[in-house]
Order: structure tokens, then C-alpha cells, then sequence
């Protein structure tokens, strides 16, 4: 949790690296929910005015207000009212940050999975931390995008610092999930209709009608249009696809087993 006597950090530099990135955002997330929000939002506006104006603002002016209407509508992208941490780095003047890196080379959430799976081999919805830095490695190099063993180091840390907040070791798919854009975190549109383990066990076992404990694409077309209806949500088709193609991602050879399934639907941050 940030200690809020402290003065903010970096916003004055000319750009950031990946560590001072993590600084500003535990700075402003003050209370750890993955989101800068409420009046944590608008001290960050505040803050990041005065940095960038090298003078002092009002938030109680209307003009300040405006500019604050203006700078969502602008960062936003979701239109949730709240910033999130891959929203922070298109705010934040970065060198080749390793958040903007992701944006660029990971063309979709179904790659990010793909290459997540390499690496949980047991189906945990985790990967070791000692196996990340192979996994941030092969994710840069699908990007053909140039990187030395010490930036790859920073980044290493930078997402233990960020993501192992047990210190156990271990990495979340929901937690590593929130370094893709907003439209491309389909983690996210999950938010709101995470399911208890009974009532996860209960739809899982109506669609795997035979009980060899996976589903195929087919069955989950309908498992994610059921949830969507049961849930009120709209389904809007082309995104159902891109779900789908993104959870599939996970399967083994179209399988679909419970455990990834799981991830997706059970599994909530910790954060």
C-alpha cells in the first residue's frame, strides 16, 4: 500500500522505466485493487498536472474538472470511470516499457494464452517464477523485438514485484492477464460473472455430457452464450468469437479440460 506522505515518484521524468512504472502505480493504487480509481484517480490527475505545469492546481476548479473529463474520455479505453495498469502506460511517458511492449507484440489474447500454456504444464492456471523469465523471452522474441539479458532481467522482476504478492512463487494467469490491452484482456469481460466452485462444477458437468472431463468448442459456444443470458449481459457475437478463440487457446488438441476451463470462470485475482 502506498504511504501517502510520500511525494509522488517519477512523474516528472521524461520517460520511465518498467520499476519506476511499477513505483507510480502502487503509489496511486492505494488500496491494491488492480485499478486507479475515486479519489485515488484524482489524485493522480492532480499530481500529474502539477508535474507536467511545474505548478500547483485546484481540483475544486471547474477547468480542473473539464481537463479530468477530457483525460478519461481520452485514456479510458473501456469507459469504466476507473484506469487500469495497461491503460497507466499510454499515459505515462516510457522508454521501450515493457507494457507497451506487450501491447505491440501481442497481436491478441489467444497468443498470450498460447504461450501461457507452454509454460503451465500441470494446467494450474500458474506458472513457476523461475520459468517466467522464459516466458517473457519467448513472447518478445515472437516479436522479433530486440531485448539484452539485463532488460529482460528488469522485466523479470518488475512482474514478480507486481504479481507474486504472497511470495510463493507463483504466478496467476488473471494477474499476468492484466498486462494486455483492455480490448484484448478477455479475462476481464469475466468480471461480474466469476462463478462459485459449485455452480462451476454444475454447468461444466451439464456440457460434458459424457463425463470424460472436457468440453469441445462447440460446447462452449453454448456454455458462454447460457452464461452471458443467465448473467443479463449481451451477447455480442464477434466478441463471443475472439472468448472463445482465446479460451480455446488453452485447451490440449480442442479438449478443453476443466481445470482451464476453471481459470476463466472461477478463478478470481488475488490482489
Amino acid at each position: 500500500m502506498a504511504n501517502k506522505a510520500q511525494q509522488p515518484p517519477h512523474l516528472h521524468l521524461a520517460e520511465v522505466t518498467a520499476s519506476q512504472f511499477l513505483d507510480i502505480w502502487k503509489h496511486f493504487d492505494a488500496d491494491g485493487n488492480g485499478y486507479i480509481e475515486g479519489k485515488e484517480l484524482e489524485n493522480f490527475f492532480k499530481e500529474l498536472e502539477m508535474a507536467r505545469r511545474g505548478a500547483g492546481v485546484d481540483p475544486s476548479n471547474p477547468i480542473f474538472r473539464e481537463k479530468m473529463k477530457e483525460f478519461m474520455q481520452k485514456f479510458d479505453k473501456n469507459k469504466d470511470g476507473r484506469i487500469e495498469m495497461s491503460e497507466l502506460a499510454q499515459i505515462l511517458p516510457t522508454e521501450e516499457n515493457f507494457l507497451l511492449c506487450f501491447r505491440e507484440f501481442v497481436s491478441s489474447s489467444a497468443e498470450f494464452m498460447a504461450a501461457w500454456r507452454r509454460y503451465d504444464t500441470d494446467r494450474s492456471g500458474y506458472i513457476e517464477a523461475n520459468e517466467l523469465k522464459g516466458f517473457l523471452s519467448d513472447l518478445l522474441e515472437k516479436a522479433n523485438r530486440h531485448y539484452d539479458d539485463k532488460k529482460l532481467q528488469e522485466y523479470t522482476q518488475t512482474i514478480l514485484r507486481m504479481f507474486d504478492l504472497n511470495g510463493d512463487g507463483k504466478l496467476g494467469l488473471s494477474e499476468m492477464a492484466r498486462l494486455l490491452p483492455v480490448q484484448e484482456n478477455f479475462l476481464l469481460k469475466f468480471q461480474g460473472v466469476k462463478l462459485t466452485t459449485e455452480q462451476f462444477n454444475a454447468i461444466f458437468a451439464f456440457y460434458d455430457k459424457d463425463g470424460n472431463g472436457y468440453i469441445d468448442e462447440l460446447e462452449l459456444d453454448a456454455l458462454l452464450r447460457d452464461l452471458y443470458q443467465t448473467n443479463k449481459k449481451e451477447v455480442d457475437v464477434k466478441n463471443l468469437t475472439g472468448y472463445k478463440e482465446s479460451i480455446m487457446s488453452l485447451s490440449d488438441g480442442g479438449k478443453l479440460y476443466r481445470g482451464e476451463l476453471e481459470i476463466v470462470l472461477c478463478r478470481e485475482p488475488i490482489v
